[in-house]
């Protein structure tokens, strides 16, 4: 599926067709700052993209440029009780089109596609201390206080 949004800017349904493409565009993003993921383990990153991109209720979008990624939205397509909902696992504009209104412009876009498909609500996590917490703010995204994410390592 492939929507044209404007004369410059498509957004692309991605599929694991497009994993290349993806894993390229995934590390470019999140192994740099202010993330610093390293993800050189190949296996672990296979994994983690297949994950995101390959299971039945997957939905990942492309963003681009005359042809040329510069978005992309990796997540899963829930049905809960209030309706069903995009969450989000993996958002990234690309560093040097930051700024410039597109990552605005992407969720839009991403809004009318999933608006069209029935889903009602976008659900993400994402850290206080790093620039997206703002964008996500100032998109109109609230801050679920009721929510706590917990974590624990095993040994």
């Amino acid at each position: 599926m492939e929507q044209s949004i404007s004369m410059e800017y498509t957004l692309k349904k991605l599929s694991m067709d497009d994993l290349d493409q993806i894993k390229s565009f995934f590390t470019d993003i999140f192994t740099k700052e202010p993330w610093n993921d390293d993800w050189s383990d190949e296996n672990q990153l296979d994994a983690y993209l297949t994950e995101r991109c390959g299971a039945f209720n997957s939905l990942t979008f492309g963003y681009f440029y005359n042809d040329e990624m510069i978005g992309m939205s990796a997540g899963r397509i829930i049905h809960w009780y209030t309706g069903t909902e995009y969450c989000i696992d993996e958002l990234g504009i690309r560093t040097d089109m930051q700024g410039r209104g597109v990552g605005t412009q992407f969720f839009r876009d991403m809004e009318q596609y999933l608006l069209a498909d029935g889903i009602v609500q976008i659900y993400l996590h994402t850290d206080r201390d790093v620039p997206a917490y703002k964008f996500y703010k100032k998109l109109g995204f609230e801050e679920l206080e009721d929510e706590v994410a917990f974590a624990k390592y095993i040994e």
